[in-house]
This record gives C-alpha cells, structure tokens and sequence, in this order.
C-alpha cells in the first residue's frame, strides 16, 4: 500500500470518527459541532497517515 492511499483511509476513518462524536452528547449528525469534530479527525487521520506511511 502505498502512502497516498494510507492517508486516504487514515482520513477517511479519523473524519468520519469525528463526525460521530456529538451524538454521544446529543448533538445532530449535521449539527455546527459534528462539523468541527469531523475536520478535527480528518487532520488527526491525516497525522496518523502520515506518520504510519514513514
């Protein structure tokens, strides 16, 4: 695997984790906070990516 496509599930995974996270305070899957979650896990997922792919 190369390391573009590991970033890529590492994101992938880390946004969509995030995303999820309000729900378990009650917040909407589209909500302001489910938002900001989502691209912190999408950032995080691109670390994990990066530093697994090296």
């Amino acid at each position: 695997m190369n390391s573009k496509s590991l970033i890529l599930i590492t994101t992938i995974v880390g946004s969509t984790v995030g995303s999820f996270i309000p729900s378990l305070w009650g917040a909407g899957i589209f909500s302001f906070s489910s938002i900001i979650f989502g691209s912190l896990g999408a950032i995080a997922g691109i670390y994990v990516g990066f530093k697994l792919s090296n």
